[in-house]
This record gives structure tokens, sequence and C-alpha cells, in this order.
């Protein structure tokens, strides 16, 4: 069975095609610059040369009709027909309280991601327009959404409640979601196989460390809380997001500068996080890392902080379950910024957790990364977002 995996932005389209016999990625692309003059496609066929194709790309349509061209092509391409894909899968970022699982996608399914456009303007739009061009390029063929937001929907409500008036919840949905819960569940159930753990009884930490971030705990793979909330704006410092402020600053702010509400949200998610810390040098940690080394001092204020913030929840976590059996670290920064690893861990010594130099000199790969004498594990383990899209995908079409 091969499966197509969509994550659909708004002016962008990520694909990848798996085989699902020996899950190996058969190709992969990027569709770039959808709607805006310059539109590019760039094509990977597994083993062979990266291709690129510059042609207009008006809507969604036309650049999931180019990738399927791609996939086809002879020159190019990985099968022979469209009619060896099985079924696809689409990343849909929110899901509202709807959808705790996967689905294959109807026109009820439909309907409900559309009503959750306005807690996620820029995602689910753009997730649906990437669902409706598949159904037109390859009609009748299974399109199963694969949601976000899902992973955290095992959330007790005192995980997900905000202390609002309560008819805020009842009226508008205002709660506590969580986001990039593929990644959150993907690694977590890894780890337990990885490490041998009980798998209804584990505790494990995840702390996805990307330009957005977000800390996740979940027993026996299931989620007891996570760092997002209804947007992705709460939790931990990221690249660009604020995360956690006291939310009076936003009043304060406006009062202050003239800004408006919606200014002000902009500030937060796009001004902040270490580019803010950092007075606007970089939301790159690795931008960040070298200005450090050279003593700039809000480069080492704005790592220090986000090592702190990290480390809390982590802290709080290990609180909320009672204990943990593994602290895992993946995505961007997780998997590939050691000194990150390392002064997150530095917090840990509580737990009898302790980093070990040598182990912790990787990027990328499987690796327990604490000394052989911690009483908890920490774990280095890539996410696989698209393999686990896949795999969802598979479960309900086979």
């Amino acid at each position: 069975m091969k499966i197509l995996v969509m994550n659909c932005g708004s002016s962008s389209l990520k694909y990848q095609l798996i085989d699902m016999e020996n899950e190996s990625v058969l190709a992969k692309g990027l569709c770039e610059r959808i709607g805006i003059e310059g539109s590019v496609l760039t094509h990977t066929p597994a083993g062979g040369d990266k291709w690129k194709c510059e042609s207009p790309m008006p809507t969604h349509k036309e650049a999931i009709q180019m990738v399927m061209d791609a996939l086809v092509d002879k020159d190019h391409g990985v099968i022979a027909s469209t009619d060896e894909i099985s079924a696809v899968g689409h990343r849909v970022v929110h899901g509202g309280t709807a959808f705790s699982a996967s689905v294959v996608v109807t026109e009820e399914v439909k309907a409900a991601i559309k009503e959750c456009f306005d807690l996620a303007p820029l995602h689910n739009p753009a997730n649906l327009m990437g669902i409706e061009a598949c159904e037109a390029a390859m009609p009748g063929k299974p399109n199963v959404a694969v949601f976000d937001t899902a992973f955290g929907m095992s959330m007790e409500p005192k995980a997900y409640l905000y202390a609002l008036p309560y008819e805020y919840y009842e009226k508008y949905k205002v709660r506590r979601y969580g986001f990039h819960g593929t990644s959150h569940d993907f690694v977590s159930h890894e780890a337990i196989k990885f490490l041998g753990l009980d798998p209804e009884k584990a505790k494990v930490i995840v702390c996805h460390l990307g330009n957005g971030a977000s800390v996740s705990a979940s027993i026996g793979g299931k989620c007891v809380d996570t760092s997002m909330g209804l947007t992705p704006l709460e939790g931990v410092i990221m690249g660009t997001r604020s995360g956690d402020i006291d939310p009076a600053i936003v009043q304060f702010i406006c009062n202050h500068e003239n800004l408006s509400v919606d200014e002000m949200l902009n500030v937060l998610n796009k001004k902040s996080g270490v580019l803010g810390l950092t007075a606007g040098l970089s939301s790159d940690m690795r931008d960040i890392d070298e200005a450090a080394e050279k003593g700039d001092q809000k480069a080492i204020d704005a790592l220090e902080a986000y090592y702190f913030r990290v480390a809390k929840y982590i802290g709080g976590y290990v609180a909320a379950m009672n204990g943990v059996d593994a602290i895992c670290f993946t995505a961007g920064i997780g998997e590939n910024d050691k000194g990150a690893r390392k002064g997150i861990s530095a917090y840990l010594g509580y737990l009898g957790a302790f980093i070990d130099d040598e182990k912790n000199n990787v990027r990328g790969e499987n690796r327990i990364i604490s000394t052989d004498d911690s009483k908890v594990k920490i774990v280095l383990l890539p996410t696989n977002e698209e393999l686990a899209i896949a795999r969802d995908t598979q479960k309900l079409v086979k």
C-alpha cells in the first residue's frame, strides 16, 4: 500500500509518498509560493536528484496536480500511475472538540474542519483546500484527516479548562487543546518501544523543540497535559512566539503603544520569543548560540531563559504524573542542538537524570543520552510526523 501524505500551508504544500510495505519514502517534495508569483515545485525521488519546476500555482488545486504529474513523470517519477496511491493522509491543525482521533474524510468531517477556521485561521482553511484539491485530482480516493489537536483530547478537565467564566467554554469551546500532537503521539510511543517500557503505565515527557515548541506529558501514550493551549501561542518560549505571559501585558502595551489587540497578538506571535529577547537578532537558535559564544549578553540571556522555561514545564509534568520514566528531545532544536539538550537537562539533577556529554554529541538519531547510572532516561528521538500520518491513514483504509 502506498500512502501520499499532504501538509498544506496557506501558500505551501509539503508531501511524501510512503510505501507502507517497509515504511520507506519513495519521494518527497515541496510546493512554494502557491497563489504568489514565482511558484516552484521541488521534487526529490528516493535515491534520485532534486528536481525543480517553476510554474504558476494560483491555488492548491494546481499545486496538487503538479505533485501528481511529478510522481508519475517518466524521468523523475516513482510510480507508473496515481492508481498506485491507495489513500491520502492530510495534516489538519485543529479538530476542535469534534475529533479525538484521525478520521476518513466525509462531507460532515469537512464541515467540522470549517467550523474550526476561527481557532486556526492560518492553517485549517489551507488544510481543507488541500483535501478538496486531492478529491478533485483523484476522485473516489479515500482521504484521511489527522488532527494536530487529537493527542490533547485525552486530557482531563483539570488540565484543559481555563479559569474563565464557564460560559466561554460552553459557547465557544475556549479550552486548552495542545498542538504538535502528531509528533508528541509518535515520539511518546516510540520511546516506549525503544526503551522497553510498560505500554500501559510508562510516564513519558516529550520536548518538541523547533521554531515552534511544546512539551507534553503522557502515561501509556495518552496525553495527561501539554503546554500549548487554545492556540500555539501558550507554553514555552519559542522562535518568535512569547509563550506564557501575564495576560494584563496585552492591555498594558496596547495602551502605551496605541496598538489594537490584533496588532498586539501579531507582536506576541511574530516578534517575540528568542527573536524578541535578542532585540531582533534572530529566531534561529544557531545564530543565537553563535552570538552567545562571542559574549552577546542578550543572546546569553535568551538561551538561559529558553532552557529555564522548558525545564520548569518538565518539572511540572513530573509532578502532574507523580514521576517520570523518560524525557525525550525531538524536532529541529531537540534533535540537533546538543547545547540546548544539555542546558535544559542541567536542571534535572533532582530526578537523578544527568547528560552524558559523549552520548549527547549526536544529531538526529535514536539514542539514550543520559549517563548509565541515571534514574530517569534522557533520550534523543527524531520525530516523523509524515510516517505517523501514513500509519493512521493505513489503519483507517486497510
